[in-house]
């Protein structure tokens, strides 16, 4: 039977250019967290690396389950006794300039048990401050959908543009997931359109709960992120949210009661298509 206690953050942050820094002030976040009672904590996307031009990342490209962040990331889990879910950061492919946008996940023993390569990339015309973004120019996509079984049942993968693909969380549930963690860094224009209505349609047409952790502030490159990191319930209910800077969001997860409002109310089982 899967434990049905479960406190998990969502780390915010405005990731600089520094990696060190960045680094860092992840730690000191996931730390706080823990004191907090987390049991399971969420980094952003692009946590360790927000640089000015998107080829600063190459300096940073890891191997696989292999490099300083890993290790880092892997000892803190392990010293803290807490599962970590890693955002993302650019892991090698066989394709030299476009590495994967990668989120690893650790167990409390420090120890690699998943991981996932964003599928959808943020080709689109914005209109915001940098107009444009192109991001399959520099990252390969992952194909393939991805959860893991985890102490408080099994848990889906998703990161920022594939919250747009409501059949990619359709298949985490069909796949038994119960909880979706998806790290983001919307831009800010996107995000205040969209942010919200989407993470609230996923949680309630999967009735799952959604764990959101974003980048949200102004950034150095001069990019400006809509951050919001929150907790949703299946029902769409915010049980925490945190609007703009540095810090997280922290909930205990009621599965209980999901399990009740998944018997009560069975649309899941209701799908014809």
């Amino acid at each position: 039977m899967p434990d049905t206690d479960l406190k998990i953050a969502a780390l915010q942050m405005i990731s600089s250019a520094d990696f060190d820094k960045n680094l860092n002030q992840a730690s000191q976040l996931i730390t706080q967290a823990a004191s907090d009672g987390a049991r399971l904590v969420v980094l952003p996307e692009y946590f360790a690396l927000m640089g000015i031009k998107e080829q600063d990342k190459f300096e940073y490209v890891e191997k696989h389950q292999d490099g300083p962040l890993q290790l880092m990331l892997s000892q803190l889990a392990k010293q803290l006794k807490l599962w970590i879910v890693a955002g993302t950061h650019p892991i090698e492919s066989d394709e030299s300039m476009r590495p994967f946008g990668r989120c690893y996940v650790f167990d409390s023993q420090g120890e690699v048990v998943s991981w996932y390569d964003k599928i959808h990339l943020f080709d689109v015309m914005v209109g915001d401050e940098q107009g444009s973004y192109c991001e399959s120019k520099y990252t390969r996509p992952g194909q393939q959908v991805v959860n893991f079984d985890s102490p408080w049942g099994k848990i889906g993968l998703a990161v920022c543009y594939d919250l747009r693909f409501p059949e990619l969380f359709r298949k985490h549930s069909e796949q038994g997931c119960e909880i979706l963690i998806m790290p983001a860094a919307f831009t800010y224009k996107t995000g205040k359109a969209h942010w919200e209505v989407l993470i609230k349609a996923r949680a309630i047409e999967n009735l799952c709960y959604f764990v959101a952790s974003a980048q949200g502030g102004q950034h150095e490159n001069g990019r400006q992120t809509w951050g919001h990191s929150c907790i949703v319930s299946p029902w769409g209910e915010v049980i925490d949210e945190l609007a703009f800077g540095e810090g997280y969001v922290l909930a205990n997860l009621d599965r209980e009661k999901q399990a009740v409002l998944r018997k009560e109310f069975p649309v899941l089982s209701h799908k014809k298509l």
